[in-house]
């Protein structure tokens, strides 16, 4: 081969090892696919809401939250969608929704507030609240055909230790239902979740409990488009974040009634 050959071949070889280095540097990085979903997430948002805000929340999260950089990009930008085409800031003092690192995947979790907000967008929609019950309350409750619930907190001093958890919903035909859960029926269907451990049981248990009695009672009530699909995806890792994926159920799912019946 000739000086001149090889010299061809060398300067290949270099250009072929430039390009693989710069293919290698220029993956993107968690922020940089953020900022280019922004044209998606303002397709997603309601009209109120703005898609620079999302991107800023986003990475606002990955920061307070550094596990959720350790997860797959994917999953974050699949919760990151779902939470946009429900109109919820992820992690907002509004506690509608969260992202939530997972097994090295990010997953998106409904709030009980969120769930709430999702209720009044049915036309049939009048109230809900959900309450807990404490020791030193005072409380009835009564099934069958005459259905009561009379629930007057302690005001003379501390109320104790959570006894029971229930909802309350009006619609505006006049109906009106309620749901009462137990702390043996909540720790029962603690049990059986995948997140049964998580941070979000450890340090708001209560605020989790109430999340379990709203989602069994939404079982028996109206629902909108916007909860249904909520409650569908509330706990599992969506991977694909393009806009009309959230009517795919999640490839990934977290919470057993997906797969083996209700639980909570």
């Amino acid at each position: 081969m000739s000086t001149e050959a090889r010299n061809a071949v060398a300067r290949r070889a270099e250009n072929v090892g430039q390009v693989e280095q710069a293919g290698e540097q220029q993956l993107p990085t968690l922020a940089q696919q953020i900022e280019r979903m922004k044209p998606e997430l303002a397709r997603a948002l309601p009209k109120h809401m703005d898609a620079d805000r999302m991107a800023r929340l986003a990475l606002t999260l990955i920061r307070k939250t550094p596990d959720l950089a350790n997860c797959s990009t994917p999953s974050f930008l699949g919760a990151l969608m779902t939470c946009a085409q429900l109109g919820f800031e992820p992690g907002s003092p509004t506690q509608e929704a969260f992202i939530v690192p997972y097994k090295g995947e990010a997953s998106f979790q409904l709030g009980y507030q969120g769930m709430v907000t999702l209720f009044y967008q049915h036309p049939m929609a009048s109230s809900v609240k959900v309450e807990t019950v404490r020791e030193n309350d005072y409380f009835e409750h009564e099934e069958g055909l005459e259905e009561r619930l009379v629930h007057r907190p302690c005001q003379t001093g501390p109320r104790g230790k959570a006894v029971a958890y229930y909802s309350v919903a009006r619609l505006i035909n006049g109906g009106r239902t309620f749901k009462v859960m137990y702390p043996d029926e909540i720790e029962e269907r603690r049990q059986k979740m995948p997140s049964k451990n998580s941070p979000a049981w450890r340090n708001s248990y209560d605020e989790m409990a109430k999340k379990t009695v709203l989602r069994n009672h939404f079982k028996a009530l109206p629902k909108s488009a916007e909860l249904a699909r909520a409650m569908a995806h509330d706990g599992t890792v969506r991977t694909d974040w393009q806009p009309d994926a959230i009517d795919v159920a999640p490839e990934f799912p977290q919470r057993p009634e997906l797969e083996a019946g209700p639980t909570a």
